[in-house]
């Protein structure tokens, strides 16, 4: 299996302030996670909770930000991977978390995994998709001081579909040159995904 996480500053600095909190504590924290985690525009805990948290944990603001953010990230990346549980709790030591918060971990991810991973499949990672495409040619002939020239351009119209159910229309102009680039890095990303499947 992949390796799910890197030792990076940050998760060193987190998995230190994990391994500080009491057991039963970081168990209310991961299953509040595990419950919220395939919401969109929704945060586990609400800015008030954040705050009483900061008290109870012992911890300050970024701290407790850095707590939950990254016992997230392990959620995500755990059902990305769709990690069996005896392979994520290797990986969480591997990254210094201490036993009882692997257990937590093990535990949690065996009884919650199928309706996690199911959740988050239903989620829409980028809430804004694209609706159509419109476009147009034009051709420039001239200009205040050039009488004779021939600029072609290109014109796109991409419009956007919003969370809130509107459209949103953004609108761009390619030269020759500029149109050619970006058709080739669609060709490239055509490429990737046809590679995929």
């Amino acid at each position: 299996m992949a390796l799910l996480f890197s030792e990076t500053t940050s998760i060193k600095k987190a998995v230190a302030k994990i391994n500080s909190i009491e057991n039963p504590k970081y168990a209310r924290i991961l299953s509040r996670i595990l419950q919220k985690i395939h919401l969109k525009d929704e945060r586990p805990f609400s800015a008030e909770e954040e705050e009483k948290l900061q008290g109870v944990l012992n911890l300050d603001s970024s701290d407790v930000s850095l707590v939950l953010e990254t016992t997230a990230f392990f959620v995500e990346q755990a059902a990305y991977h769709l990690a069996k549980p005896a392979v994520l709790s290797q990986q969480l030591k591997n990254i210094g978390l201490n036993e009882e918060k692997v257990t937590l971990f093990e535990k949690s991810w065996t009884s919650q995994a199928k309706d996690v991973v199911e959740r988050l499949r239903k989620k829409t990672l980028i809430p804004n998709q694209l609706q159509e495409v419109n476009w147009r040619m034009n051709l420039q002939m001239a200009q205040a001081d050039r009488t004779k020239m021939k600029t072609p351009n290109a014109m796109f119209e991409l419009v956007v579909s919003q969370d809130d159910g509107g459209k949103d229309r953004i609108q761009m102009e390619f030269n020759h040159e500029q149109l050619y680039q970006f058709y080739s890095q669609l060709e490239t990303i055509q490429s990737q995904l046809d590679a995929l499947t």
